[in-house]
């Protein structure tokens, strides 16, 4: 799975990365619908009146990415209030949760799967994810961590503390 045909070119590496992960997949329809949208949010994207150069899409039918090009034009409190704003507005119009940061993102055979927090343990226990699964570290901040660290084996991650105790 290349991850580095999903974003744009032509953003600046310090670009910042929003990441939202559904609770749910989207359905064709819903991630055209939700694409339209974030493509109508980013083109008229401002910061105290300039344009911010910004992109948006669902990406692997389950989680939404905002970028925001800095280079021309900070991304201020407001326009970061804005952004909330569209995904507060698709979490409502869709019923999913795009803010439970308790539910972790794997890719098991090229599908997302959530696993909530609790039951990470008896995950890694059964063999439903090891330490080379891919896990969806949506805390990465520009884009240059988005190309590099998203998508990383769980051995790479803040969970390898959890397979290090358990193989203890």
């Amino acid at each position: 799975m290349n991850k580095h045909t999903f974003f744009p070119a032509g953003f600046s590496p310090a670009s910042r990365v929003w990441i939202y992960q559904s609770n749910r997949p989207f359905n064709e329809r819903e991630i055209a619908e939700i694409n339209e949208q974030l493509e109508q949010f980013t083109g008229q994207w401002n910061a105290h009146g300039a344009p911010v150069k910004g992109w948006g899409q669902v990406i692997m039918n389950q989680v939404i990415v905002l970028l925001a090009d800095e280079s021309q034009t900070t991304v201020s409190g407001c326009s970061t209030d804005s952004s909330v704003r569209i995904i507060k507005s698709i979490e409502r119009q869709y019923e999913v949760n795009m803010f439970d940061r308790l539910l972790l993102g794997f890719v098991v055979k090229d599908k997302i799967e959530l696993l909530p927090m609790a039951q990470l343990s008896y995950a890694l226990e059964k063999g439903y994810i090891d330490e080379n699964t891919l896990y969806l570290n949506n805390t990465v901040l520009t884009k240059a961590e988005l190309d590099s660290n998203w998508l990383i084996p769980v051995k790479d991650s803040w969970l390898a503390s959890k397979l290090a105790a358990r193989q203890a």
